[in-house]
């Protein structure tokens, strides 16, 4: 059965991690549909990601893709193939390519990626979990800390697919297509990301014809779970200047 018409169902589509998003970032959203999943395994390709979402929602005719950091691309990909139905895209802490300003730190990710057993478990996600910190992760509606970000990919991410992931966001390049995304986007920034530099946003600002931007203040990489308050605010605030059509839909 198709979806209900008044309101779109907000797709929340995972970090690296690959876990769902949880009940206590979903909750502030109230009573909105929504829906959310686990990202493939072992997949090297942000397209194969894109095509599983892509699989799962295709029971709705309304909704708003919701990506946050490797979902964002995700949730960029998916955009591009204009999907019937797509009302609007939420990209948090996303890219369109090249994610990674620091040279050396792409060198690394590739590197620390290939790790397994301990030395994924102590390296690579201890190194991980150092670049996603900020200094205001402490602030939130939740605490989120360094260890806290290691222990959600050790419960959720194997190394597989950890470093599969890392290999699909560096090779991945949407750039020279972000014109076929035809419906309003919210590119959401945190005010500290050592991981994702300037650039990132900027492209898909120039890039994506209905795009803009809101950098969140004194927040940091992981806002979606150390601000899922904050995060969802600004979210509502976008969904409620959505024109009431969709994209597909008749005028």
């Amino acid at each position: 059965m198709k979806t209900s018409e008044k309101n779109p169902t907000l797709v929340f589509i995972s970090c690296l991690s690959g876990a769902p998003w949880s009940a206590e970032q979903l909750a502030p959203y109230g009573a909105a549909p929504t829906r959310t999943l686990r990202l493939s395994e072992g997949v090297n390709d942000i397209e194969r990601y894109a095509d599983h979402v892509e699989s799962a929602i295709a029971d709705l005719d309304d909704f708003v893709l919701v990506g946050d950091s490797f979902g964002a691309n995700v949730a960029l990909a998916l955009a591009t193939r204009r999907p019937q139905g797509l009302r609007a895209l939420v990209v948090s802490g996303g890219f369109a390519a090249n994610p990674v300003d620091s040279k050396s730190w792409k060198a690394l990710m590739r590197a620390i990626g290939k790790a397994r057993g301990p030395f994924y478990r102590q390296l690579t996600l201890r190194a991980h979990a150092h670049r996603l910190a900020s200094p205001f992760d402490g602030e939130g509606q939740v605490s989120w800390s360094e260890p806290r970000s290691r222990e959600l990919f050790l419960a959720n991410t194997p190394a597989a697919s950890f470093d599969a992931r890392v290999r699909a966001a560096l090779t991945a390049d949407y750039v020279d297509v972000l014109g076929r995304v035809q419906v309003p986007t919210l590119i959401l920034t945190p005010s500290h990301d050592v991981l994702i530099g300037e650039d990132a946003s900027k492209t898909m600002l120039a890039g994506i014809p209905d795009a803009r931007e809101v950098v969140l203040p004194r927040t940091g990489r992981m806002f979606r779970f150390s601000h899922p308050v904050t995060y969802a605010a600004a979210v509502d605030d976008f969904l409620a200047a959505l024109p009431a059509t969709r994209q597909g839909a008749d005028a």
